[in-house]
């Protein structure tokens, strides 16, 4: 599955409501913060598709080289396994120096856990 356009989360009030509202889950390498965005009043247009946002702190991971690299195995990781998370749902991955050196079969086994924590949509009215 390709990481489109409207899967990336932008706009810095929605990062915001992600960390404020939403719920956290670790992952040992890296955390997610998971939060659903409203459903629209119109029952009939469907959800969205979940939406990411990856972070790494210089404190956390690194110099540059060292943060870019944990965020593209962390991309990749959710690229690969995004039909785990809930549709609808905000994503921020949050990632630890460990995201650099676990491999990306362990990374993937982590977000799966973790997704797993996330409950699936409640069914529409």
């Amino acid at each position: 599955m390709r990481f489109r356009p409207e899967q990336h989360l932008r706009r810095q009030d929605e990062i915001r409501a992600v960390r404020t509202e939403g719920r956290r889950v670790d992952a040992r390498a890296f955390t997610v913060w998971w939060k659903r965005r409203d459903a629209t009043a119109d029952p009939a247009v469907p959800p969205g598709p979940p939406r990411v946002c990856v972070v790494a702190s210089t404190a956390a991971v690194g110099n540059a080289v060292r943060r870019n690299r944990a965020k593209r195995r962390l991309r990749e990781t959710f690229r690969q396994h995004q039909h785990l998370v809930p549709a609808s749902c905000d994503l921020m991955l949050i990632a630890r120096a460990a995201a650099q050196h676990v491999p990306i079969v362990e990374l993937g086994k982590k977000f799966a856990e973790a997704c797993a924590q996330i409950p699936p949509a409640p069914p529409a009215p």
